[in-house]
């Protein structure tokens, strides 16, 4: 026994030995030489918006009071008198050209009424100046904003984020709480997250101190280039943050600099991912692909011959292993683009060739549509197999399907929940998100209420909704 230990305690000893001699031969490199290059092209954003005091929080309370108020107010009843108070809010950004356009993430500078940008200090002096935005982009959260200049002020390139491996080292410099010009080292812990915060989910996560304030900054390779842009952090963990990779934020803030909008493929379907018990029912060996729950009329997937059931597997070149999958690599096409698109149907590969349209949120989310319209507070879709499967909804229901409800919205406080089924309305039925629109649009603007027929879990029944304006 005693020659064992004395073997195992041998044995632990040469690892440590080979272990330090590994780590003796690693030559980690100052960043020093990298933050005096860049580091000024990193600038504080500071914003400033008039919000109304409904709540019962008060001018001069201290923000972690009115953040209670906010947050809870609307459920203990209107208090405060309405009054108004000053909002303000700190984020990072980086110059990209010396003329002062800056990249930020768009929450930074959302419904801000003034923007602010401090420069690095230069001679014992920061300089702060307004900027405007000249565009942004809320599904991938990025603005780009500019400051009118004198001079030519230091920038940062973009870098190739898809030639960052896991592992690799990166640098992130930010505002974090306000504290101005922090550095913070890490490596690369993942790529591909999907953290649900938009539907082109493709983040860096690094393990680099992300704290608030360092949304917008630069996350850096050890060239100095912008690999990716700090955006949202894991609050309930520690040495969990998430950037964009700059191959995505570089290609919109293009589009943005040069005035056009942000455009992206369409084609017209709604997807889902593929699960285990619908590919063994489908008979398939494997579930990757994207399942097409239904095929919008007269839209670019209708009419190249998709319908509701087929599995997509390919888009060109590019293997779909999910419904995430299939939703970027359409976005990353341009409208009017030819894409091949393999999908399986009855068991038997085929491929369709489909001329994108443009992905138009306003005209193609029926749930945002009506939310901006009279704010019902609902997102709706059109009833597929799927939905009834899963659901248990009888053939005989019709109807649109309650897919989510805003809390605190018109409908929500009337009683209308998550899978409930709007069969009618004003007791006229409703097939479509265009009938409900038209039947709000025409005849409950002027009534000041909608009436609608709902089927919850095998019961049918009346909830009247009030319609009101959000003040």
């Amino acid at each position: 026994m005693k020659k064992i230990l004395l073997n195992s305690c041998l044995t632990v000893l040469l690892a440590v030995s080979l272990v330090s001699e590994a780590l003796a031969g690693i030559n980690i490199p100052s960043i020093s030489p990298l933050v005096k290059q860049v580091g000024s092209a990193v600038v504080n954003i500071s914003t400033e918006r008039m919000v109304k005091n409904q709540f019962g929080a008060l001018p001069g309370m201290p923000k972690e009071f009115q953040d209670f108020f906010e947050q809870f107010g609307p459920f203990m009843g209107p208090q405060g008198g309405g009054k108004e108070r000053l909002q303000s809010a700190l984020g990072t950004g980086f110059i990209i050209s010396g003329d002062g356009y800056i990249v930020t993430n768009n929450h930074v500078v959302k419904n801000a009424d003034k923007i602010y940008v401090t420069l690095a200090e230069q001679n014992n002096k920061q300089d702060k100046v307004e900027a405007k935005v000249i565009g942004s982009d809320s599904e991938t959260d990025l603005a780009l904003l500019k400051i009118s200049v004198a001079k030519d002020l230091p920038a940062i390139k973009f870098g190739d984020s898809d030639k960052m491996e896991v592992g690799d080292w990166v640098v992130a410099i930010g505002n974090p709480f306000g504290l101005s010009n922090t550095v913070t080292t890490g490596i690369i812990s993942a790529k591909g997250r999907d953290i649900h915060a938009g539907p082109y989910d493709n983040f860096l996560q690094t393990d680099a101190s992300i704290n608030p304030g360092n949304s917008g900054g630069p996350l850096l390779n050890l060239d100095g280039e912008v690999i990716g842009i700090n955006t949202a952090i894991a609050a309930s963990g520690q040495g969990i943050g998430f950037a964009i990779p700059s191959k995505l934020a570089s290609s919109i803030i293009d589009q943005l600099k040069s005035g056009q909008k942000v455009s992206r493929g369409w084609i017209g379907v709604t997807i889902q991912d593929l699960d285990e018990v619908t590919a063994k029912a489908l008979g398939l060996q494997n579930q990757k692909g994207a399942l097409i729950g239904s095929v919008m009329p007269k839209e670019p997937a209708a009419r190249a011959g998709l319908q509701a059931g087929d599995i997509v597997t390919q888009i060109d070149e590019t293997p779909i292993d999910d419904a995430s999958d299939l939703t970027k690599v359409i976005a990353s096409h341009k409208p009017n683009e030819r894409v091949k698109v393999t999908a399986i149907r009855d068991g038997k590969e085929k491929v369709f060739t489909v001329q994108l349209g443009e992905r138009n949120l306003s005209a193609q989310t029926a749930s945002k549509e009506i939310e901006q319209g009279l704010s019902l507070g609902v997102s709706l879709r059109e009833l597929t197999n799927q939905d009834r499967q899963s659901l248990r909804i009888p053939h005989n229901v019709a109807g649109l399907l309650v897919s989510d409800v805003k809390q605190n919205g018109l409908a929500a406080r009337a009683g209308i929940a998550a899978q409930d089924v709007i069969m009618a309305a004003n007791l006229k039925p409703v097939r479509t998100v265009k009938e409900l629109m038209t039947i709000l649009d025409k005849e409950s603007k002027t009534r000041g209420a909608i009436v609608l027929q709902i089927y919850r879990q095998g019961n049918s029944f009346i909830i009247t909704v009030p319609l009101e304006e959000e003040k």
